[in-house]
């Protein structure tokens, strides 16, 4: 056998990873695929389709055949399916951990963790019969108005790779619960946590057709944007590819709720708890190898809190990739995360710690980075503005706190920004002049809780609203408003 058969032989013993339509596993139908690389370990697990239009298209028929019965359901049936989703997601929690530290590479806690907020969106949604009954009012003798909701028809979420379950859980228990087919194109970087999903909603008890998935790339996303059967799509990822999406789906026609990227901002001001301020510095920095849009970049240090950087670097320094910190995605954002390191040194930057140099046995074979501190940037700086999406901090100096609010809200990203300090009046102050969708108070990751909804300003949403919470329940729903006369009598009722 020469190199050649055996490369061959290689790739064809890997599973070809499927689609998911009517309820049932299917291979994709399209010649190009991707494989699927486990990012510890550098092996290829699977061959990922790069589905094409027409695959859509028969999947959206087979949606929308579906979706008729569905959406006459009554409401309170329809939330069974959730309440059974959300036990099953608490019984299969490590399992499911299990696959999404496989394909994405979280360390088995973040995942458990990511799970956990996931069950908490399934378990607002359970309460969709109180959350979405419309208002009555009777606005004059013998006349009422109402307002009822009714599900869109099909719809589409497009999710990215750093969270493989639990944003496609922001989407999809809300748009199901109000009555919708719901059609999931995974990142082809993660895409088995999406068969898992499946799985678990046919034990449910989800009719089929209503929850499909479908492997793919850019082509698969511009055929969702242009679909005319598909009413509304979702969608979480880079602000480039999110701006594009709703530029697309809205020319269609569909409703669009795009989120973007991120340049979070953390304050650090003199009187803030030194232990406490370190340490979560460090979880916000470091968690999900940094690729998370609610992750801290940019350190902006207000007067004399040096001590609180000595810590922030102790702790980093010990950091042991594939210990501590997982590995990142893929080959191309190894190579985007230490190419920005490489610039800043030459560019006269001081790195305080150089996440390249952190090696371990564990991480011999992986795409693994330690921590990085990149200090004395001007706010100009590429580190300073773009999305690094790694485990990288920035800092900044600033005299003032008005100072680093100038830098903050200088972004054109709007997602977080956090203020550590031990003053009410200055974290008041912060909250009022910060320019993001979601601060935090000595909380580096400020990710709302529900019921109260997740989403930034800016250039980090595209589309009215947020992707969870009461919003999103608008999203997901149309709504009629009905008025109503039954008697010519001025002083009936409906009882009369």
């Amino acid at each position: 056998m020469d190199k050649k058969t055996g490369e061959s032989a290689a790739v064809s013993a890997v599973p070809l990873v499927p689609n998911v339509v009517g309820g049932s596993a299917q291979p994709g139908k399209a010649k190009r695929t991707l494989p699927l690389i486990q990012p510890a370990t550098g092996e290829t697990i699977g061959m990922v389709p790069m589905s094409t239009s027409d695959e859509l298209s028969e999947m959206v028929q087979v949606a929308e055949a579906a979706q008729k019965n569905w959406g006459l359901t009554p409401l309170k049936d329809r939330v069974q399916v959730l309440f059974r989703l959300k036990t099953l997601l608490e019984d299969n929690t490590p399992a499911l951990a299990e696959v999404i530290n496989k394909e994405n590479g979280k360390t088995l806690d973040e995942a458990r963790a990511s799970i956990s907020r996931a069950i908490e969106c399934v378990e607002y949604a359970t309460s969709l019969p109180q959350l979405a009954a419309g208002p009555v009012l009777e606005v004059s003798r013998g006349v009422e108005c109402k307002m009822l909701r009714f599900p869109l028809g099909v719809v589409a979420g497009i999710t990215p790779f750093n969270f493989p379950l639990m944003v496609p859980l922001w989407m999809i228990p809300l748009a199901i619960g109000c009555g919708n087919a719901f059609i999931l194109k995974p990142s082809e970087f993660t895409p088995l946590s999406a068969l898992e999903l499946a799985k678990l909603l046919k034990k449910a008890g989800l009719p089929d057709g209503l929850f499909s998935v479908i492997q793919g790339d850019k082509e698969v996303v511009e055929a969702i944007c242009d679909h005319p059967k598909i009413k509304a799509v979702a969608f979480v990822g880079s602000t480039r590819v999110a701006k594009a999406v709703y530029t697309r789906a809205t020319a269609a026609g569909k409703r669009v709720r795009a989120l973007g990227g991120a340049k979070n901002h953390l304050i650090v001001v003199p009187d803030a708890d030194p232990e406490m301020t370190a340490t979560n510095i460090v979880a916000s920095v470091t968690g999900c190898a940094g690729q998370r849009c609610m992750a801290a970049s940019v350190l902006l240090a207000v007067g004399e809190v040096g001590h609180i950087l000595d810590r922030v670097k102790n702790i980093m320094q010990n950091f042991v990739p594939g210990k501590d910190i997982g590995p990142v995605i893929s080959k191309a954002a190894y190579d985007r995360i230490t190419g920005y390191l490489e610039r800043a040194g030459k560019s006269g930057a001081k790195l305080v710690l150089d996440g390249r140099t952190a090696k371990s046995q564990v991480a011999a074979k992986g795409l693994f980075l330690g921590p990085s501190i990149v200090d004395n940037v001007t706010p100009q700086h590429e580190c300073a503005r773009e999305e690094i999406f790694g485990p990288v901090l920035t800092v900044l100096h600033c005299k003032t706190l008005d100072e680093a609010l100038t830098i903050e809200n200088s972004s054109p990203y709007g997602n977080a920004a956090c203020i550590y300090t031990g003053s009410g009046k200055v974290a008041q102050y912060f909250i009022e002049h910060s320019h993001a969708g979601m601060v935090g108070v000595n909380i580096g990751v400020p990710v709302p809780r529900e019921p109260f909804a997740f989403g930034g300003w800016h250039d980090s949403r595209f589309g009215d609203g947020d992707i969870t919470g009461a919003s999103a329940i608008d999203f997901w729903s149309g709504v009629k408003k009905v008025t109503s006369k039954w008697s010519a009598e001025y002083k009936a009722n409906w009882m009369s």
